[in-house]
């Protein structure tokens, strides 16, 4: 028996708790996410080095940001101890400018997608959580178009002004000020505005609008940062990235087993390497899930039930709905 997909319009008055956005809505704002990874993308280009490709071998990972956070500790500790070690300090440039040329390639800018964003905002307002499995800068800049709006609606990452992730991030539901209605919003896998200094410090790069991606590719470029977000790999990798990391393992251990009532899944593929995020939301009170289904694939839909029901219970209710349907993350509603 086919399962039922509606319309996004059908269903949006009984989900308004967390959302969990995947790839496939950075796809949906534009064609350039769909790569298999960053790694792949930088093979293609044949730009690597030789040691480069040894160490991405050796820790058998795909993962650039973790390749580049051993490389670039290894290269300030012999700088600390005065230790001449070229090769070591020519690979961490080979993977950094790797990274970067990756994100550039695939990552647009913010003129190419800023026509979508008022819709994004709108289709995101009304949860109370956003949890983003994206390192993409297209949430950071849905809520930065969301500041210019001054409708008391507020979208909180819950970095303070400062750049610090703030520890009591549960006092941020509060209301504050004129807001009427807030969002909070995390980052589960890292994101491009957050990086970690020299002593594993770690925090938000802040810069509004069209510069961004620049900047953030800047900073990295000064080497007094490297990037935070886990961008390939295993269960276990992730799973290990996500451990030495605060910001977070605190998503990890506290975000993902906050009390909900409902489940928004849209643009997850639910492969077996990021099924540990839904193990983590058992027992967190889902009574319904709605789950995105892209060009009616029914196949997709029979595994995700089975995935929903085998993580969060039997008893779990599960609504399927179009990805691309009015009104439903970046297609503006009917009225429009």
């Amino acid at each position: 028996m086919e399962s039922v997909i509606r319309p996004w319009s059908e269903l949006e008055q009984s989900y308004d708790g967390t959302i969990l956005l995947g790839n496939g809505a950075s796809i949906a704002v534009s064609s350039r996410f769909a790569y298999r990874s960053l790694l792949e993308c930088v093979r293609q280009r044949e730009s690597l080095a030789e040691d480069a490709r040894r160490l991405f071998d050796f820790f058998e990972t795909e993962d650039f940001e973790l390749i580049l956070r051993i490389v670039w500790q290894a290269s300030n500790v012999n700088k600390s101890l005065r230790i001449e070690d070229a090769r070591t300090r020519e690979a961490y440039l080979s993977i950094r400018e790797c990274l970067i040329q990756a994100v550039r390639d695939v990552h647009p800018e913010h003129h190419e997608v800023s026509r979508q964003l008022p819709c994004i905002y709108d289709f995101l307002k009304r949860f109370d959580t956003v949890i983003s499995l994206n390192y993409d800068l297209i949430v950071y800049w849905t809520m930065t178009y969301g500041l210019d709006k001054n409708d008391h609606h507020r979208f909180k990452d819950c970095f303070l002004a400062r750049g610090v992730f703030a520890e009591d991030w549960q006092r941020l539901r509060a209301l504050y000020g004129d807001e009427q209605s807030n969002t909070l919003v995390f980052y589960p896998h890292g994101s491009l505005v957050l990086c970690r200094n020299r002593i594993e410090h770690e925090h938000k790069i802040h810069i509004r609008g069209a510069g961004l991606l620049e900047s953030i590719l800047e900073r990295w470029q000064s080497e007094e940062v490297v990037p935070l977000f886990v961008s390939e790999g295993t269960y276990k990798q992730k799973v290990n990235s996500i451990q030495n990391s605060f910001y977070l393992s605190t998503v990890y251990r506290e975000v993902l087993v906050e009390p909900r009532e409902s489940l928004v899944i849209l643009g997850w593929g639910m492969g077996e390497h990021d099924i540990h995020l839904l193990k983590r939301m058992a027992g967190t009170g889902i009574q319904r899930v709605a789950v995105s289904v892209f060009r009616r694939d029914h196949a997709y839909c029979n595994r995700a039930s089975q995935l929903i029901k085998d993580n969060l219970g039997q008893d779990v209710r599960i609504d399927f709905f179009d990805s691309e349907s009015p009104g439903c993350w970046n297609k503006p509603p009917e009225n429009q």
